[in-house]
């Protein structure tokens, strides 16, 4: 069988489509969400009022640990070089060259849209906050990016694990950050949005490029050149 001829599976194609319709919707349900914030004026949602006051009393010792230390891997230098360039890094050796990119390119992109939209709405965060943060509590950047981390990961990595992992981390993430009092629960849903309709908007995008690399695989299995293969076409 040539190799080189083969097609793009038309539900392959299709499926990376649809991510990108669905990537697009979660967007706007985030911009929705957020001009309803900013509309409705300073005062948080009921749910935001009730799930703050749940943490309200002292913090226990263990899980205000556990909430700085995922405030550290979730934020700053960590999320914003460490994290996107290692992961980079590590794709690009296994010869995943596009997906390299593409996760370069889809942190990047959730990154920027979460900071766009921290200006645009300026909402201020819980009075009772416990940690330095930056401007603006929606979205909430810590969020967005275990977000699209969670679903970069499921898109490269499409086994049962990897997702049901990628889930746990944003949803203990979200967690943390209400636990700290750095966002308002709706910040933390937000934040989800972004940063999972970043990452399929650009899974789509990249989609025949990270094909590319499984035509290396496949022809290096095959003993030929990964440079003998051509361009897919639709």
């Amino acid at each position: 069988m040539n190799v080189d001829s083969e097609p793009v599976a038309p539900l392959t194609v299709r499926s990376d489509r649809a991510w990108g319709i669905v990537g697009l919707v979660l967007i706007a349900l985030a911009c929705g969400l957020g001009a309803w914030v900013y509309f409705r004026g300073p005062s948080p949602f009921a749910i935001d009022v009730w799930w703050n006051q749940l943490f309200a009393a002292a913090p226990l010792e263990p899980l205000l640990s556990f909430a700085l230390v995922m405030n550290e891997l979730g934020g700053y230098v960590t999320a914003i070089l460490i994290v996107p360039i290692g992961g980079a890094l590590a794709l690009f050796l296994f010869g995943k060259r596009w997906a390299a990119l593409y996760f370069l390119a889809a942190s990047a992109g959730s990154a920027l849209l979460v900071q766009v939209l921290k200006h645009t709405f300026g909402r201020a965060r819980p009075e009772d906050i416990l940690v330095l943060s930056d401007y603006g509590s929606f979205p909430s950047g810590h969020t967005a990016n275990a977000a699209t981390i969670a679903v970069v990961a499921g898109i490269l990595f499409p086994s049962l694990w990897v997702r049901l992992a990628g889930a746990a981390w944003l949803v203990l993430m979200a967690f943390s950050r209400t636990y700290l009092h750095a966002h308002w629960l709706s910040d933390t849903i937000g934040g989800a949005l972004v940063g999972a309709g970043a990452a399929l908007v650009l899974a789509a995008v990249f989609s025949r490029l990270r094909a590319r690399d499984a035509d290396r695989a496949t022809l290096r299995r095959a003993g030929r050149a990964p440079d003998a293969v051509s361009p897919r076409t639709s």
